[in-house]
């Protein structure tokens, strides 16, 4: 009879599986689930080789999955000047801060910072590059927004980026200008991606080893087992990396790495398509940003329909970016157009954020079978800025957890990781209590269950991915991927879940965090 490598006894097991929700034991054979069961069937499983851990009664979970965050910009984060509201309240403490760090980087060297929040800020503005070049004039300097989807550049940053009075409107997207004369003041709308990948230099093979140890430990101590990378310019030479990083051991997190359109055919020359790779590293979903600047569709919904259409019948999910009312429909326009012009396997097409949804276009996902990959820790740590700033009207629709499920959709939670914590416990706080960080309730009605948001984390996540039959539960012959908790989410108070703590993380049966 053979035995187990790995048995865990007297835990409070919360399998997420609906034939088995709860156990006492669960033993662990070659990287996977081998029985799940009560402490008295130890015996049956326990042999002279098997390494035996005791709970002591702490909580084991599925390991945890980030159904959409963007793991070279956590790096960035990691590497650079931390600008975050946590950090500074001024830009005279962002002056103060670039100042300091120029003093000790080479003349000609790129300075970066990330996470500022103009909302946040006391001046209520964004930088310009007038505030940056009064203390770092030679050197390029980059600060990015917290969203990603605006940056500012100092004067030098925008002369090695080629931008000019003379430089016309990127395509989807904006060079803010100063009204007198239109002169670029700086601030750039929807351009990190080409100023991070097309303007700076490379990360030296130093920094990037040293950003991804320290963004592994960041998603273990999470208890984050599973990463969905919905980062647009992804391709191929970024699988080669993360395959690098994985198979050196160095990235214990599981990856479902999304692309963007441009970079099909090279994984098609490359003899790789949707779905392929393996457990530790999957090729996903088609990721694709359409922008709306000043009411203008980018690309015009034409475009967007056929794109859609092409990559469905090249095999591949599409994941599609939208935050607001307008480009949600767009997107529902051109998943709609997709289902009138092809038929055959289910895609499980998905929108990421899908913030506003009105009940007329969440009647019309629910027809559609929309995935939504959606972030319930924005309740919290954004909650205050949607009050304060969405206009009513939107306000009613935001994030609308509960109408999702309602609905019949099938809802998965991540982070969009930097841009809040990746912290997959205070997204499920978040939608437990639609509770922002100062204490005010958004939309109280749209909470969910302990259970549900768990699940939006777990089986949901998987599914999202075409991944429910090897994770998302500790059922047997699933990946032994867990995490044991400091308590139970679906026993302590709500306002407790947010103080929960990790104690240690599992991939394949084996330890590789504990705290």
């Amino acid at each position: 009879m053979p035995s187990a490598d790995l048995v865990l006894k007297n835990a409070n097991v919360i399998t997420m599986d609906p034939a088995q929700p709860h156990a006492r034991l669960v033993a662990v054979r070659d990287g996977r689930v081998w029985l799940v069961g009560s402490d008295d069937r130890l015996d049956e499983v326990r042999g002279v080789g098997t390494k035996t851990i005791d709970c002591r009664g702490s909580t084991l979970v599925p390991g945890f999955n980030d159904a959409h965050c963007h793991i070279f910009s956590l790096i960035r984060k990691l590497l650079s000047i931390d600008l975050s509201p946590a950090a500074v309240s001024s830009i005279a403490d962002i002056k103060a801060i670039i100042a300091r760090k120029a003093t000790d980087t080479p003349s000609g060297q790129w300075i970066q910072g990330t996470d500022y929040s103009e909302f946040n800020l006391a001046e209520k503005r964004h930088p310009t590059r007038r505030d940056i070049d009064e203390v770092a004039p030679d050197h390029p300097v980059v600060l990015s927004h917290r969203s990603l989807h605006a940056c500012v550049l100092n004067s030098r940053a925008l002369a090695l980026a080629g931008i000019t009075r003379e430089t016309p409107e990127p395509p989807g997207a904006m060079i803010d200008r100063d009204v007198s004369d239109g002169e670029p003041n700086g601030l750039l709308f929807e351009m990190v991606g080409h100023i991070r990948e097309q303007v700076m230099p490379p990360w030296s093979d130093e920094e990037l080893e040293r950003g991804m140890t320290l963004a592994n430990r960041e998603y273990l101590s999470r208890g984050i087992t599973s990463l969905q990378d919905a980062t647009v310019v992804n391709d191929y030479r970024r699988w080669q990396t993360f395959r690098r990083f994985i198979d050196a051991r160095k990235l214990r997190s599981r990856i479902y790495m999304m692309l963007g359109v441009e970079a099909v055919a090279e994984f098609r020359e490359a003899g790789l398509g949707f779905g392929d790779g393996d457990d530790r590293l999957r090729l996903g979903a088609v990721k694709i940003v359409p922008s709306n600047i000043a009411g203008q569709l980018y690309p015009p919904q034409p475009e967007l329909n056929q794109m859609v259409l092409d990559m469905h019948r090249n095999g591949f999910q599409v994941a599609i970016h939208a935050v607001r009312e307008s480009t949600v429909e767009a997107v529902i326009i051109a998943q709609e157009h997709v289902r009138s012009q092809s038929t055959g396997a289910d895609r499980r097409h998905r929108i990421e954020h899908c913030a506003e949804c009105p009940p007329n276009l969440l009647e019309r996902l629910s027809r559609l079978g929309t995935v939504i990959a959606t972030q319930p820790p924005f309740i919290y740590y954004s909650g205050d800025r949607y009050r304060a700033m969405v206009p009513a009207e939107q306000l009613k629709w935001l994030y609308r957890f509960r109408s999702f499920l309602d609905s019949g959709l099938v809802v998965a939670g991540s982070s969009d990781s930097p841009i809040v914590s990746n912290d997959p416990l205070m997204g499920i706080y978040g939608a437990v209590t639609r509770q922002s960080e100062s204490g005010q309730l958004l939309l109280p009605d749209e909470a969910i269950t302990v259970e549900q948001a768990m699940a939006a984390y777990t089986t949901n996540a998987a599914y999202a991915s075409f991944e429910e039959s090897i994770k998302g539960s500790i059922a047997v012959s699933k990946l032994a991927d867990m995490v044991l908790l400091s308590d139970d989410p679906t026993a302590c108070p709500p306002e407790g879940i947010k103080d929960i703590r990790v104690e240690m993380t599992m991939s394949g049966g084996s330890v590789v965090w504990e705290a």
